[in-house]
């Protein structure tokens, strides 16, 4: 992918961070106020700072809202960071957090756990991280090769290769048992619902090392944005940072996959969104696809508590309706090539 000169300079990158970093307070608002019932924002404020045991509210945004709310800022931070730097390593605009297998191996590692007996989340979302990981060390493996490291190309080869091998052990394990399918569809769609806090205290300390190690990664992706053997030249450890970074993008997706499903387009659409406000610096780039993916995450959460009210349409399935439309026109104007 041809790296983009055009810097933005440093005070609109703070002004466009300060804007994101509003607008996810925004959403984080709107996602304890709206819903099956309706709060104004001070009751949502007197629940969270000055909660009244008799009061409604209370019970509305403590138990449900809020523990749903802090897991989709984690998830949206993670698979936001996770996207930018997957297009970062890969060079390839089109590439998503599940191009190294996380999704498909996370997918595979829920089933059997469902075989295994665990039918709630918080018991196979062990089996989701575990698999996640197990599918991208594979990719890493395969993609290093005999000459010791990982290219773009070969990352995204082998990552289609494992996604296709497990997706097709995953739908063999799924026809043969009807029980393991009906639990497999709560959790494949991708969402927010059903979660409690439990599964945010768990995947924390895994979203919270990814996103160090993400920006530890960041001046060495800028690097590698020229090409390897300037990285190289520059002095940069090139496979060092391949190691890194993609440690991160699992530790990131790997965890966000594991506690809401596989949620698709979010680490495409807002790495782009940002790229065009701060430019291919990544030591802004990722921050703020960090902060876009928790602003958009919780909005499409929210939408889907509103369009089919008092219903509620999952997260994945409203991501993908945004998502879709986005992925035409971006292949549409890069005329489906991907330079390399």
């Amino acid at each position: 992918m041809a790296v983009d000169v055009r810097l933005a300079g440093p005070s609109r990158r703070v002004w466009v961070l300060v804007t994101l970093l509003a607008a996810a307070a925004v959403a984080v608002v709107l996602s304890l106020a709206i819903g099956a019932q309706w709060l104004t924002p001070a009751a949502v404020w007197q629940a969270v700072t000055d909660p009244d045991p008799t009061a409604p509210a209370t019970a509305i945004v403590r138990e449900l809202r809020l523990p749903r709310t802090v897991l989709g800022v984690l998830v949206g931070l993670a698979l936001g960071a996770a996207g930018a730097l997957i297009q970062g390593h890969t060079r390839n605009p089109l590439a998503d957090p599940g191009l190294l297998g996380i999704s498909a191996g996370a997918s595979f590692a829920v089933v059997i756990g469902i075989q295994w007996g665990a039918a709630q989340l918080t018991g196979y979302i062990w089996f989701a991280f575990a698999g996640a990981l197990a599918a991208s060390v594979a990719v890493f493996g395969i993609a290093s090769g005999r000459r010791g490291g990982p290219t773009p190309v070969t990352l995204a080869l082998a990552g289609m290769a494992i996604s296709a091998l497990l997706a097709s052990f995953t739908q063999s394990l799924l026809l043969s048992d009807d029980a393991s399918l009906n639990v497999f569809r709560f959790w494949v769609v991708g969402s927010l619902s059903g979660r409690d806090a439990d599964v945010a205290v768990q995947v924390l300390p895994f979203i919270l090392l990814g996103l160090l190690l993400a920006f530890v990664n960041a001046p060495a992706l800028n690097a590698l944005g020229l090409g390897e053997d300037v990285a190289r030249a520059l002095g940069q450890r090139v496979t060092a940072a391949r190691v890194v970074g993609v440690t991160a993008i699992v530790l990131l997706a790997g965890a966000a996959t594991a506690a809401c499903g596989p949620i698709g387009f979010l680490g495409l659409i807002v790495p782009h969104v940002a790229r065009t406000f701060t430019g291919p610096d990544h030591r802004w780039l990722i921050p703020c696809s960090a902060l876009a993916g928790a602003t958009l995450l919780l909005l499409a959460d929210v939408l889907g508590r509103v369009v089919v009210s008092p219903g509620e349409l999952q997260t994945g399935i409203v991501l993908a309706a945004i998502g879709a439309p986005f992925f035409i026109a971006l292949v549409r104007r890069r005329q489906g090539v991907v330079k390399l």
